[in-house]
């Protein structure tokens, strides 16, 4: 997973704006891409506020009313690194998964990322 910002607010208020943005480019009111996404129009609106954090597949339903990459949601939702070397296919596969909940998904991902930051932990030891 991508590092949060200390107040673990900057990632989730990036990815409401960013929505906003592509919302009001795509020219769709709230109401109507809550609708094609299957959200309540205040869930949706509490995370273009950066007030709720959305789940895997619930950025998927968006990036697709949206027409944009989902991988591009994933990132500035702080669910995958855009770091190279860290992390990437082994998350965007656990999100594809459509056999997982997701909470499963989740639960998969955290471990993910506590064995690379453990690694990374390791190998700062060492040198």
């Amino acid at each position: 997973m991508a590092k949060d910002s200390k107040d673990g607010k900057t990632v989730v208020g990036s990815l409401g704006d960013f929505l906003r943005e592509q919302r009001l480019a795509s020219r769709l009111s709230l109401r109507q891409l809550a609708e094609q996404v299957g959200v309540s129009n205040p869930y949706l609106s509490q995370i273009e506020r950066g007030l709720r954090r959305p789940s895997a597949e619930v950025l998927q339903q968006i990036a697709k009313a949206l027409r944009i990459s989902a991988e591009q949601l994933n990132v500035r939702a702080g669910i995958v690194s855009p770091e190279p070397g860290v992390g990437g296919s082994v998350e965007l596969a656990v999100l594809a998964d459509t056999g997982l909940t997701e909470r499963q998904k989740q639960s998969l991902l955290d471990v993910y990322a506590s064995f690379l930051a453990l690694n990374a932990g390791q190998a700062g030891d060492k040198s």
